[in-house]
């Protein structure tokens, strides 16, 4: 009797530490459930002052539901010279810089993703190395340059250079994508007589597609809310793009019309958003080949 007496406890002791795991696991998961609810509003209140400000002639920088709700900001903005020049600058400089860097990306990553050379360890610890150093520190040589090849306020120059500044992160993010498309499909397409670049076109590319959209979002949006690079290497107000005039919606007494900056705020963030529905698409794909090379 003893003996069965001293062993019943033993048979609760399983129980007790699946329900201390459970409330450890309920306890983590509201816990995180608040931290995301504090990040969302965090990110949900700047995008609430755009829209409400946006339509409030008195707006200023508190959030606030507008008295009257009017059009006026956006009639204001309505215009080539304030808004349509500046975004089609945009689109011009971004759109080209993006291209060239997205051209050049892929064929740097592919010899570095398929090739094995001696120096390819210390040509990525630079590219890497590239990737942190700080767009200001090199401006003032850039611009000395500029001005000795007369490339100051030409689109041509900008678009150049905001390639180039943007290609190092480029290839580190399409060299990652591209080492997970398998050798062996592309060595397929070698036995059927293709080159190089026509399997890299073919084969390579199409099989990317999700990796090459996430490098193209990322290298259009870290170039369409550049400011620095524009503003020195663009002097011609017909040439400046819409990061640059953002800042002509304050006076030069520091006042600020917060209602029309709302406004053109909301114009300023189409493109991005149009960028990622369209590329978007390919995002939750993976790997199109997933599953089709058997080892």
């Amino acid at each position: 009797m003893s003996a069965t007496t001293r062993t019943r406890p033993q048979g609760d002791a399983p129980t007790a530490k699946v329900s201390k795991q459970g409330s450890r696991a309920r306890s983590a998961h509201v816990a995180s459930t608040v931290v995301m609810i504090v990040i969302g509003l965090a990110f949900l209140v700047p995008l609430l002052w755009v829209v409400l400000a946006s339509f409030d002639t008195e707006a200023s920088l508190s959030v606030a539901w507008p008295d009257r709700w009017s059009l006026g900001n956006f009639s204001a903005i309505w215009n080539a010279e304030t808004t349509f020049r500046p975004l089609l600058n945009s689109l011009i400089l971004c759109g080209g810089a993006t291209v060239v860097t997205m051209c050049a990306a892929i064929l740097c990553a592919y010899p570095m993703s398929r090739f094995r050379f001696r120096a390819k360890r210390s040509l990525l610890l630079t590219i890497i190395f590239s990737t942190g150093l700080p767009i200001t520190a090199i401006m003032i040589p850039v611009y000395s340059l500029f001005v000795q090849v007369n490339l100051i306020d030409s689109m041509f120059g900008a678009i150049l250079f905001l390639g180039a500044s943007s290609l190092p992160y480029a290839i580190f993010l399409t060299k990652g994508f591209m080492d997970g498309v398998p050798i062996e499909i592309e060595e397929s397409a070698w036995t059927e007589g293709a080159g190089v670049l026509r399997a890299l076109w073919s084969v390579v590319i199409p099989l990317m597609r999700s990796g090459l959209a996430v490098a193209t979002i990322f290298t259009f949006v870290s170039m369409w809310g550049n400011f620095f690079v524009p503003f020195m290497l663009l002097l011609s107000p017909e040439n400046l793009p819409a990061a640059v005039t953002l800042y002509t919606f304050s006076s030069q007494y520091g006042q600020v019309a917060y209602g029309q900056l709302a406004a053109f705020s909301i114009f300023y963030s189409l493109p991005v958003v149009a960028l990622y529905l369209f590329l978007g698409r390919n995002l939750g794909k993976g790997f199109a080949a997933a599953g089709g090379v058997k080892g």
